[in-house]
């Protein structure tokens, strides 16, 4: 079945036929996925060298065998290094193929691999003590670092060697490093033969790695674009059309918005935006200002204004989202201004339309509704949009080029999601053999104009393989002066083409363009005092703005949360408004991270439509694009069922309103009754008494007892919470693996002390306590704490919730925290998975658990009822909608909406000092990881994060 496309599971299983489910699943899954277990023909070791190209090394030791290393001379991950290497492997069913958990090697044994069956079921996330580890060596170090990020998220450097150990090490990656050097296995090295191990020790974490390099350099199609680009500029800052004798403000705006997606143009854009915000009057404008404002131009500005950090509310004496919003027709006339009602008033194209409602979108200005409807009515029956401004009823000629831009500014819609859908089916329909669009029907060949924007938008819907056949059609019409042909048969670069070509081939798009973000680690950090008594500063709030250029903001900065849900209901990231993928373009669904998504949403209360999506996409046993339901993910009814992943499900239940005793298709909590462990035993996974089945982290072991308590079920609950306590150390702290390895990590110490929040008695509130006291003292000087992947957006989001349940005592680290936070989001709206860590982009499961931990208090207590919400999946399932669906829930972000509040009894919240009216005034709550793997999880996991 194809990604987005869904229908309802069949219910309960026997556990016979269950696991005979799981084997059918995970046997069609392997054999879809080709490129993820068929070894590509490798490079030569020689075309890897110290500055090209990157080679890895696997060490088969563990098995009586060699190092065995190949080369990928342009890897793009530390995955596809893997493969193209000549290596073949196989990942978990509980965590998808992205977690590596075999192996193999033509070059050893015959390319089996291992661990083997009899060794390894690769159902369940392996455990601490017996996996693939992976390593890290830049050029020019000779020592080995544990990856902070998975095999998908890491990207190599030219020169790097990477190594892939069977084994055991600790969270902080201190032990089992590889015993051979990288200067062993490096090109010239000896290869296969493992070396004695360097004398130096290996980084303990991602602190001793390298700094971060700044923005990627554009590759020499665009950077030769950008470059014929700016030599049109007049006096560097616009551009003159000779056949009217005046400046060319719209094409002047156009290349602005073009050069800041090439990047490397920072000061020529800084002359361009001044320029333009000087002569915005004239622009705007042309007839004076008893006319209103050119609507094309009020969008060109806006959109440049998003591209290059400038603000659109206030653009040379402008707010540009107003001067859009105020002026929508009412009806036809307006001295011909004005098509039908809700148009812009001088809106003469339906592209025009689009730029309209794209450009108030991404301001973050819902868009008139007028303006949204008029917009869907100039849809065509086949989904694609009419090249003119037609009345309702008329004659419907649909161009590729409008519909593109048409279906950039409706993924900023959740409400228009079917239009959305139809427009992206027209796209695909639409799209040449060799790549291209047509200009118009009937057209005889693809023009630049079009294809480019047709590539945008497939980028802005996640359609990244037919957007790299466009891309590969616009390249070939590149002129020689490095700009642009106007369509295939040749002539002169075209200024208009080659704009929209170059943001097409810097594989950007209008909707989701923004500034590159600088690198935040050069930014001062002031000292912290060693109390906090500052007055608290309450939630973040809609409005709130945040620029990622320092870690370090001033005090009451908060993260732009109405920006991070639009980025998580995104259509490319959300599929059909149901799942999250575990990596692109499989259908292969990320169940644990798609809750995390949940969560996030109904913490914040941005958007409850897309949030029923998602819960009715669990609760119907809806099936991904690989067959696979919820239950193929949590294993229940089966010997594999994992304890902190059914509990997962079930808080997702309590927290929008509906009955764990009936979701899915089970009753979750007796099925969670059951994973209590009655003694240790290694078939079962548990390590003791107390302990959930296959529940290795202190994450699964909180989830477990936070289901329990909030339905009610405290005499089962009462062994897991006594084996939960038995886990924290003497200084407050837990570990972040079961059976404990002796770390300490600040992200289970949050989870526990939640978990415990809401068990009665002094004993508990006291435990509570020093595990938040513990938290606060790991607070670092840029207000982040630490986590696996280094000074990361998770553990700070964490560490916010953790400390919300003494919200007075600990004010001033929240404040602080959440200012971190902020100056880690990015121009789209995501985060980025740590400010110390190399990767610069936003991070999907760093953004949920981001949005939904800044709102600060307890999941314990997080109840979004949905009652009365209805996703825009159809009850059947089936819907191919790439959609979020609805509109935003009434309960605002920060605000004082109806739609969240916090309940889960005043009991346990009193004995631990924290009244939950308190509580609700800290507003709603978010699960951010839940259970069911070990916080090595979140650097072996394929996208950086945990899965559960």
């Amino acid at each position: 079945m194809g990604i987005g496309t869904t229908r309802h599971g069949s219910g309960r299983r026997g556990v016979t036929a269950r696991l005979c489910a799981v084997l059918a699943t995970v046997t069609a899954l392997f054999l879809a996925l080709v490129p993820f277990s068929t070894p590509a023909g490798a490079d030569p070791i020689e075309k890897c060298t110290a500055t090209t190209g990157a080679i890895v090394a696997v060490d088969f030791g563990h098995w009586g065998g060699p190092v065995v290393r190949g080369c990928d001379a342009h890897p793009t991950t530390g995955m596809n290094l893997l493969h193209n290497a000549g290596f073949t492997t196989v990942g978990t069913v509980h965590d998808g193929p992205g977690f590596i958990c075999r192996i193999g090697s033509g070059d050893f044994n015959g390319g089996a691999q291992y661990p083997t069956a009899a060794e390894e079921s690769c159902v369940q996330t392996p455990k601490a003590t017996a996996y693939w580890s992976y390593w890290l060596a830049p050029a020019g170090r000779n020592t080995w670092t544990y990856s902070p990020l998975g095999a998908l998220s890491d990207v190599p450097k030219p020169g790097e060697v990477e190594a892939w150990v069977f084994g055991g090490t600790d969270v902080a990656g201190t032990s089992g490093q590889p015993a051979f050097s990288p200067d062993s296995v490096r090109a010239g090295g000896p290869g296969a033969t493992p070396s004695v191990p360097p004398s130096a020790s290996p980084s303990s974490g991602p602190g001793g790695s390298p700094s971060a390099p700044g923005s990627p350099q554009p590759s020499p199609a665009v950077a030769a674009a950008a470059r014929w680009l700016v030599g049109r500029l007049v006096d560097g800052d616009h551009l003159y059309n000779e056949a009217f004798g005046a400046p060319d403000y719209a094409r002047t705006a156009l290349l602005g918005t073009a050069l800041a997606a090439a990047g490397g143009q920072d000061a020529t854009l800084t002359r361009i935006t001044a320029y333009l915000a000087a002569h915005a009057d004239d622009y705007l404008q042309p007839d004076g200002t008893s006319v209103p404002p050119d609507p094309t131009a009020v969008a060109n500005l806006a959109l440049l204004a998003e591209a290059t950090g400038a603000d659109p509310r206030d653009f040379g004496g402008h707010d540009l989202p107003v001067d859009l919003a105020d002026h929508v027709c009412s009806a036809a006339g307006s001295l011909g201004n004005c098509t039908a009602a809700g148009d812009f008033h001088g809106a003469f194209s339906p592209s025009t339309q689009a730029l309209g409602v794209l450009a108030l979108a991404r301001s973050s200005v819902a868009p008139p509704a007028a303006a949204v409807a008029r917009l869907e009515q100039l849809q065509c029956a086949d989904g694609g949009f009419s090249g003119s401004m037609i009345a309702p009823g008329e004659f419907c000629d649909p161009e590729p080029g409008t519909t593109a831009l048409a279906a950039m500014a409706l993924t900023l819609v959740p409400e228009a999601a079917p239009a959305l859908a139809k427009a992206t089916a027209y796209l695909a329909d639409q799209q040449q053999a060799d790549g291209s669009y047509l200009p118009y029907t009937g057209a005889p060949g693809g023009d630049t104009w079009s294809t480019a924007l047709g590539t945008q938008a497939l980028l802005a819907l996640g359609r990244t393989a037919g957007a790299a056949t466009a891309q590969r059609w616009i390249a070939d019409r590149q002129n020689g002066d490095g700009g642009f042909a106007s369509d295939a048969t040749g002539g002169d670069s075209d200024l208009t083409a080659s704009a929209q070509a170059l943001i097409a081939l810097a594989g950007a798009n209008l909707a989701t363009l923004h500034p590159a973000d600088p690198d935040p680690s050069s930014s001062p950090s002031p000292s912290l005092s060693p109390s906090d008594t500052a007055t608290p500063t309450g939630p973040p709030s809609p409005s709130a703005t945040s620029s990622p250029s320092t870690p370090t903001p001033p005090a009451g900065r908060v993260p732009d949360l109405a920006k991070g849900v639009a980025y998580l209901v995104a259509p490319k990231r959300l599929l059909g408004g149901e799942y999250y993928e575990a990596f692109d373009g499989t259908g292969f669904a990320d169940f644990g991270l798609t809750i995390d998504g949940a969560f996030a949403l109904a913490a914040t209360g941005g958007n409850d439509t897309a949030l029923a999506g998602i819960v009715d996409f669990i609760d119907q046993q809806r099936k991904d694009g690989t067959d696979r339901t919820v239950n193929d993910w949590t294993l229940i009814g089966t010997s594999y069922a994992g304890g902190g992943s059914i509990a997962k499900e079930a808080l997702l239940a309590q927290v929008t309103g509906r009955n764990p005793r009936n979701f899915g298709g089970h009753d979750l909590i007796a099925a969670l009754d059951q994973a209590v462990c009655t003694r240790a035993a290694a078939d079962t996974g548990c390590a003791a008494e107390g302990n959930y089945t296959h529940a290795m982290s202190v994450f699964s072991q909180s989830l477990g007892v936070i289901a329990q308590l909030r339905a009610g079920d405290a005499s089962h609950a009462e062994a897991p919470i006594g084996y939960l306590r038995s886990l924290q150390a003497e200084d407050g702290s837990w570990p972040s693996l079961i059976p404990s390895t002796g770390d300490r990590d600040v992200d289970s110490t949050a989870m526990a002390v939640m978990a415990l929040a809401l068990v009665p008695g002094d004993a508990a509130a006291q435990a509570v306590d020093r595990g938040v006291a513990w938290i606060a003292a790991r607070q670092q000087a840029d207000g982040g704490f630490p986590g696996a992947a280094g000074d990361s957006t998770n553990s700070a989001a964490l560490a916010i919730q953790g400390m919300s349940l003494h919200p007075e005592k600990y004010a001033g680290r929240i404040a602080r925290a959440r200012a971190f936070l902020a100056g880690q989001q990015n121009g789209d709206g995501g985060f980025r998975v740590a400010s110390d860590g190399p990767q610069k982009e936003s991070d999907l499961r760093a953004s949920t658990q981001s949005v939904g931990g800044a709102v600060g208090t307890s999941f314990g207590v997080l109840l979004r009822d949905l009652t009365g919400v209805h996703s825009t999946i159809g009850p059947g399932g089936g819907s191919t909608d790439p959609g979020t669906g609805g509109t935003s829930g009434t309960g605002g972000i920060g605000g004082s909406g109806t739609g969240g509040s916090a309940s889960g009894g005043s009991g346990p919240l009193a004995a631990t000092g924290v009244e939950a009216q308190r509580l609700t005034l800290w507003a709603l709550v978010l699960l951010l990881a839940g259970g069911g793997t070990v916080a090595v999880v979140r650097r072996r996991a394929a996208t950086g994060g945990r899965r559960h």
